[in-house]
């Protein structure tokens, strides 16, 4: 399958997918509120949205795979623009960016695509209202919906090792947390994976092989950029934003198997180690 991408919402991510599709022949474009020229660097053709309605509406007919990597907030944002041009969508792959907050707290406990969704934070219940919502579009128009449950995303720009030498980062610690996370080079795999085997209703988590705490990952940081620890804070008084305190809500495990057994997928950085030693390579730390 190749032909033409749009991306809704051309960021991080999908600065990573862009370049795997290009190589395999498929034309890209992504649609930015500002960050026109950050689009254009990856091969995209941008476009800015809001503001050309008209041009995203002519590139979402003439796709043939839709990415969707914008978060909603009381509603679905490209659902309240463009319902009724998705629905006559004619693509073959139809990508939704969720999160694993959809799975809500259980306590360091593993979860898998066939867990219910119980979030525990508000961001974790507008993922819920969006997938539904979408799930909706597609069964009622046939669409080719596909759906990723991202962890927390790392990689290059996004990592520890600046706020360390900046003194920036910090070890919260809450006894029994752990998280899942994922390379965003990996994320980019599984994706190009998935357009390449549609399987539409399919629900995909994307995360690494190793849920840990994250005081751990941390730790190995500062040990790789041979600086101090970052000290100790306890979760219950430690000063924090409410979105930063709103992703230790939630403990759990997040099982990746079935990128592996449905898609063939093998991570580049399946555990944090191996990613932040590619981050420290690259940054020369």
């Amino acid at each position: 399958m190749t032909g033409r991408m749009l991306v809704l919402g051309h960021g991080y991510t999908a600065g990573y997918l862009t370049p795997l599709l290009l190589a395999q022949g498929w034309q890209v474009t992504g649609t930015t509120r500002e960050c026109v020229e950050r689009v254009r660097a990856t091969g995209a053709t941008p476009l800015r949205w809001p503001g050309q309605e008209d041009a995203v509406r002519q590139a979402m007919a003439e796709a043939d795979a839709i990415l969707i990597s914008i978060a909603p907030d009381e509603g679905d944002p490209v659902l309240a623009t463009f319902t009724d041009d998705l629905a006559k969508s004619k693509a073959g792959w139809i990508g939704y960016l969720s999160t694993t907050a959809v799975y809500g707290d259980h306590q360091g406990g593993w979860v898998d695509e066939t867990t219910p969704l119980t979030p525990a934070t508000k961001r974790g219940e507008q993922r819920v209202r969006a997938e539904r919502d979408w799930r909706e579009l597609a069964d009622q128009h046939g669409l080719p919906l596909h759906i990723f449950r991202l962890a927390g995303i790392y990689g290059p720009g996004r990592g520890p090792f600046a706020k360390l030498r900046s003194g920036q980062a910090r070890r919260i610690v809450k006894p029994g947390q752990i998280f899942s996370r994922a390379h965003v080079e990996d994320i980019a795999q599984v994706l190009l994976a998935s357009i390449r085997q549609p399987k539409p209703g399919a629900v995909y988590n994307v995360c690494d092989d190793d849920p840990v705490p994250p005081e751990e990952v941390i730790g190995h940081a500062a040990e790789l950029a041979g600086l101090p620890l970052p000290p100790v804070e306890d979760y219950q008084t430690a000063p924090m934003t409410p979105m930063a305190r709103s992703f230790y809500a939630e403990s759990k495990r997040v099982s990746n198997r079935r990128i592996k057994s449905e898609l063939g997928v093998r991570l580049l950085y399946p555990d944090y180690r191996a990613g932040l030693a590619a981050l420290a390579a690259a940054e020369g730390v």
